[in-house]
């Protein structure tokens, strides 16, 4: 339902009054927006007849401000549509030239090599200039009174392009020479792809290295064929002797030295023998491995030491106690997963300092035999044991006197600095290493250890051994080799040498001292660089040349070019 309502008079009086104000307003609005039209048309007037027409050196009348973006909007409101549009080319211009200007200015400054781009900054700034400053372009686009002619707007941006094109191409160009950012940037990615290439020669190198130093040379296989055809043609000359009794006085000096190499060998006790004060005294037990005792043998009894040192050699099959059951690497030498282990280890690290580690002769069972000298020779007390590539220049008879202080190995100490302590050999990540073992405790050298063989078997260090050597079977309780195990093994049983005793690094080391090596008694050729093959350091091979047997007619015959 609808219900019609009649206004009171009351209420009809309100409306009129709403109604009149209304209209107040309205006629205010419309009075305010009229004084407002009049002023903008009197400001354009103003504006336009002072505004003055484009100078040559118009970059300086265009709007840089707050005011003057006023004023260039009032501008846009002229007449001339082309007007702004000239405005903005003027200003990629002006630009540009200001950029130009400052790249010459920083070049001059410093002083650098360059002045062919000086040149080019400096006659594309004349460009610049002299565009602006055409008579034609003055006449018809910044001083015309009438209208902007478009054909030569045209013109003259398409100049403008062109050499805003070319500006472009050449601070491009010449960035790297000036901006310290890029400069630096270029920098460090030169020195990361130079230190990746350095990175890749080393490890290029040491492989090269490794495989030089671990190929058998020539020689050497000639050597060994000749000894054993020696044999095969008189083997009435090489029958099996008796054991001397000489191999088992604990009175006299013994020396134990284990290798497959024939001519190392043969260096090592010629040396000691030239070198000692009574060399009948001196009793060498030399094991190898079945497929060299033969040339062994042969060399020995051939070439017989001077004054009547004794020289026994050995198969490493000599020795029944050797086997799978009591020895935990022969285990792994037999188990097949041996393979697997190796490629892991091959693959686990590729930094090229690593890489002697990696080397499979060292899980070979000669390696390995300096854990069981004792049970090897039962009977002596004391043993010293000698590398294949050292050369021995004075007397070690004083070695045999050294109070050991109830240690087991006595030993040359190698650490300086924060290098060859027991955390480069141990991996301390692990919870077994972490607990037994101290980090920074020094390492030593192997290649020429006293050993006190009754302080061994009280010690029980063989089967300390046997106990790290099975928790080592996956590979991640120390690196490959044998000096690891034996930094455990004798870890607070061994006894620090003078220095003097054994001098390192001949095999990798050109910067070693001459005086520090003539006063050494024993030097080591430690390292790729062995004595016997090309790649040896010339300044070293002499000391172990000299003590090669050249006189023996198979040396002669295998053309060792000693």
């Amino acid at each position: 339902m609808v219900v019609a309502v009649r206004a009171t008079r009351g209420i009809g009086g309100s409306t009129g009054f709403n109604a009149g104000l209304r209209n107040f307003f309205s006629n205010r609005i419309l009075v305010s927006a009229m004084f407002t039209l009049l002023f903008l048309a009197t400001l354009s007037v103003l504006l336009t007849t002072t505004h003055p027409p484009f100078p040559p050196n118009y970059s300086q009348s265009l709007p840089s401000s707050g005011n003057d973006y006023v004023q260039q909007t009032f501008l846009a409101l002229n007449s001339d549509p082309l007007q702004t549009r000239l405005d903005l080319i003027y200003k990629q211009a002006s630009d540009h030239m200001t950029l130009v200007n400052t790249y010459e200015a920083y070049a001059r400054k410093l002083k650098f090599d360059i002045s062919r781009q000086l040149r080019m900054f400096d006659d594309l700034a004349k460009n610049f200039s002299e565009l602006t400053t055409k008579p034609n372009y003055i006449s018809s686009l910044f001083e015309s009174e009438g209208a902007v002619n478009e054909d030569d707007l045209r013109q003259f941006e398409r100049e403008v392009k062109e050499r805003v094109k070319i500006a472009r191409l050449m601070i491009a160009e010449s960035k790297e020479s000036y901006d310290n950012q890029i400069k630096i940037q270029k920098l460090k990615d030169t020195i990361f792809a130079v230190n990746e290439l350095l990175i890749k020669a080393r490890k290029n190198g040491a492989f090269a290295s490794l495989i030089s130093a671990k190929s058998i040379p020539k020689s050497l296989h000639c050597l060994a064929m000749r000894l054993v055809g020696e044999r095969i043609s008189h083997p009435e000359k090489y029958r099996e002797e008796e054991p001397k009794l000489g191999f088992e006085d604990p009175s006299l000096y013994h020396y134990a030295i284990f290798s497959d190499n024939v001519i190392a060998v043969s260096v090592v006790v010629r040396s000691v023998v030239k070198n000692a004060d009574e060399p009948w005294k001196h009793v060498f037990h030399i094991v190898t491995d079945r497929m060299n005792v033969a040339a062994m043998k042969v060399w020995f009894r051939m070439r017989p030491m001077e004054g009547g040192a004794h020289v026994e050699v050995k198969s490493v099959e000599d020795f029944s106690f050797l086997n799978s059951s009591y020895a935990p690497v022969l285990r792994q030498l037999e188990n097949l997963k041996l393979q697997k282990f190796q490629n892991k280890a091959e693959n686990a690290t590729r930094d090229a300092s690593s890489i002697k580690f990696r080397n499979p002769n060292n899980l070979s069972m000669l390696s390995h035999l300096r854990f069981y000298l004792p049970e090897m020779y039962p009977r002596l007390h004391k043993i010293l044991f000698l590398d294949d590539d050292v050369v021995v220049q004075k007397d070690l008879t004083g070695l045999w006197r050294i109070d050991l202080n109830g240690k087991v190995n006595g030993a040359v100490e190698t650490c300086f600095g924060s290098f060859h302590r027991y955390a480069q050999y141990l991996n301390f990540s692990h919870s077994l290493i972490k607990e037994r073992f101290n980090p920074r405790a020094c390492a030593w050298a192997y290649g020429m250890n006293v050993f006190d063989l009754d302080a061994w078997r009280r010690e029980k260090c063989t089967e300390e051994y046997h106990y790290w050597q099975s928790l080592a079977e996956d590979g991640n309780l120390w690196k490959l080799g044998t000096l690891a195990p034996g930094l455990i093994t004798f870890y607070s049983t061994t006894k620090s040498l003078d220095k003097s005793w054994h001098v390192l690094g001949l095999g990798y080391n050109p910067s070693i001292s001459m005086d520090e090596i003539n006063n050494a008694a024993v030097i080591h050729y430690n390292g790729n660089m062995k004595p016997w093959l090309d790649i040896a350091m010339n300044q070293y091979k002499n000391l172990w040349t000299k003590y090669v047997d050249n006189d023996m007619e198979f040396v002669q015959m295998c053309n060792f070019g000693l």
